[in-house]
């Protein structure tokens, strides 16, 4: 998927809205790789595209840098 033209930088709190899970699934999906996201601070920060990306249930194999 593209990046969308001006991709929003989401905190846990605004995933959490934004997917409507818990903020303990949500990490979970972290720690799984199945959200790719960046530790800042005692936060986390998700592209809103990879939440996109996640909701419409592709994966990716972030080994071997490909989408599958």
């Amino acid at each position: 998927m593209p990046l969308l033209e001006k991709d929003l930088v989401l905190t846990t709190e605004e995933a959490t809205e934004y997917l409507k899970i818990s903020k303990p699934t949500f990490l979970k999906y972290i720690r799984l790789g199945r959200i790719k996201a960046i530790k800042a601070g005692k936060g986390w920060r998700v592209l809103q595209s990879e939440l996109y990306r996640f909701l419409k249930g592709e994966e990716r194999n972030y080994e071997l840098g490909v989408k599958s």
